[in-house]
């Protein structure tokens, strides 16, 4: 079996700085890699799909370094809208993947146990908006025709509509000519994507899209039209893609918070479970 664990918009800060001076979100994310680390079993790699920082400022690309560092895993990074291409780049230019793409767009294919990632950079500089790009979109094509392992695509921005207003209006603006390149594809499990800090599930050119919700805040679920933009602090949160030859790509949910348990379950005397012989 496969498990890959998938984190979304962590939104680092310089150190001492929040968010959108109300969110913590140098904290949140420590915690959120102390809840991986404290998994069993451990997942196989990371998959961080964007905005790992909230402006592309080195002192946040430094905060990232030092937290991924203490992770014995394979880390898998593309940008999202608040990073940048060259930022990223540059700043991680020894980790797996990136090591690979020496100019233009964060694009490439690596293996994880029985299923392969396949890493795409929808960044467009000084624009909150997503786009592949024709020459990502051939790359893409030329790729999957050539490796017909179980497939997931991770880019930041969604390719589906999800109903919140002004999250659609800064979406994949390519995200047609996305569904033409893999609707033929059968191996492609899963799109796993993030920006919504919502987690969403939606199908997209015949394939399960799941989007992560955010390790930090996220973002209000309001499905009326022209919602306003806000934020709250529902529980941060991440996704984990379980594949195996006779399950396909299983997505849990694991919450970054501690809770009460775990308890066993039982039966109170006189109560019997369903199937049990009176």
């Amino acid at each position: 079996m496969t498990l890959i664990a998938h984190m979304t918009d962590l939104h680092l800060r310089p150190r001492g700085l929040a968010c959108y001076r109300v969110s913590d979100t140098n904290m949140f994310a420590e915690r959120a890699i102390r809840s991986l680390l404290s998994l069993t079993p451990k997942p196989d790699a990371l998959v961080i799909t964007g905005d790992l920082t909230d402006g592309s400022d080195p002192r946040e690309y430094a905060v990232g370094r030092e937290l991924l560092s203490r992770l014995d895993m394979p880390v898998y990074l593309i940008p999202g809208n608040h990073d940048s291409t060259d930022g990223m780049r540059e700043a991680f230019a020894d980790f797996p993947g990136i090591s690979e793409t020496r100019e233009g767009k964060i694009s490439y294919r690596v293996d994880i146990g029985g299923t392969q990632l396949i890493a795409l950079d929808t960044h467009m500089p000084g624009r909150p908006q997503g786009e592949l790009g024709t020459e990502q979109l051939a790359w893409l094509d030329s790729t999957l025709r050539s490796a017909t392992k179980p497939a997931l695509i991770a880019l930041h921005h969604p390719p589906a509509l999800s109903g919140i207003t002004h999250m659609d209006n800064i979406g994949l603006v390519d995200a047609a000519a996305l569904a033409e390149v893999i609707a033929p594809q059968a191996h492609v499990e899963r799109l796993i994507c993030g920006h919504l800090h919502r987690p969403i599930i939606a199908s997209f050119a015949g394939k399960v899209m799941t989007l992560a919700p955010s390790t930090a805040h996220q973002v209000v679920l309001d499905l009326t039209e022209n919602g306003p933009a806000l934020f709250n602090f529902e529980p941060a949160a991440y996704f984990l893609h379980y594949h195996s030859s006779t399950t396909g790509v299983v997505t849990h949910m694991a919450y970054v918070e501690n809770y009460p348990g775990p308890h066993h379950f039982f039966a109170d005397e006189g109560v019997l479970w369903p199937g049990d012989e009176a």
